[in-house]
């Protein structure tokens, strides 16, 4: 039985910590014993979560190289070099891909895609000096499953997912590892106004803190929220095409675009559109 790992004074980075997903994740490393940094272009928000989990908080735009030079700067002097990268700043605009602005398309590219690239850049290069560290990028079901309502957002997670297969290759000679997270529908902004639309699971923040913990545990290549869905998205690609999509229409995932209720997701779109202008 090989040796337990340990969370210990281990410095963890997480992008868009400042709520969501990063904000559980923060929490439950901080439980381990971690001592946690959270990146957020929400700066108040990122100090905000940093007090929670008596860490480091700093401003943070994963669409800018700069920005995380000067926030792993900063972390380095607080907290020391960086041992784990948690790649979570995602956002995830819905609707037709036609009625979709082309600030928002690219925005989603940078975020969803740019920003893990930025990241995964930002540290390897240490990690690969001291032979230790993690990356978790935390993809989504949407990249194995395509959603109709969300076609840039799933082709930024196709890649993430993608990307991280790619990076496993060419780390499998050293002691770095590296994960794709791929969760379900999480209850948090992100899926304001999609009701019942979502023909899938619904998990909570914590499950995806506790799935990107077991990545790290275990170095997983890659694992869904819920786990019982890990083997099923590694099976989608082999089923046909014609039976992919008899399935769809019978479990109705058109109902998507249809349910969408846009009121509910108005304070989210308005944030998006302000962050789209803002780049």
């Amino acid at each position: 039985m090989g040796k337990k790992y340990s969370f210990l004074n281990k410095v963890v980075l997480i992008t868009g910590g400042g709520r969501g997903i990063g904000l559980a994740t923060a929490v439950a490393f901080r439980k381990l014993g971690a001592k946690v940094a959270i990146g957020d272009i929400d700066l108040e928000l990122a100090q905000q979560a940093a007090t929670k989990v008596q860490g480091f908080g700093g401003y943070l735009d994963v669409r800018s190289q700069n920005s995380f030079h000067d926030l792993i700067v900063q972390i380095e002097k607080q907290l020391g070099p960086i041992d784990i990268l948690i790649n979570n700043a995602g956002i995830m605009p819905m609707g037709a891909m036609v009625e979709e602005s082309q600030a928002i398309s690219d925005a989603q590219i940078d975020i969803n895609l740019r920003g893990v690239i930025h990241g995964m850049k930002a540290v390897l290069p240490k990690m690969q000096e001291r032979q230790t560290g993690h990356i978790v990028n935390v993809a989504s079901l949407a990249g194995k499953y395509p959603i109709p309502g969300a076609s840039i957002y799933c082709a930024t997670k196709f890649a993430v997912v993608g990307l991280t297969a790619s990076m496993q290759q060419e780390l499998r000679n050293t002691p770095i590892g590296i994960s794709a997270v791929l969760p379900s529908k999480v209850l948090t902004e992100l899926s304001s106004g999609t009701g019942d639309s979502l023909p899938i699971p619904t998990v909570e923040p914590q499950d995806v803190a506790n799935a990107i913990i077991q990545a790290i545990e275990h170095n997983l290549a890659e694992i869904a929220v819920p786990n019982y869905l890990t083997h099923t998205s590694k099976a989608y690609g082999l089923v046909p095409h014609w039976l992919n999509t008899g399935f769809r229409k019978l479990i109705g995932d058109d109902r998507i675009l249809k349910g969408l209720d846009q009121n509910d997701r108005k304070a989210y779109s308005q944030r998006l559109s302000q962050l789209a202008q803002t780049k």
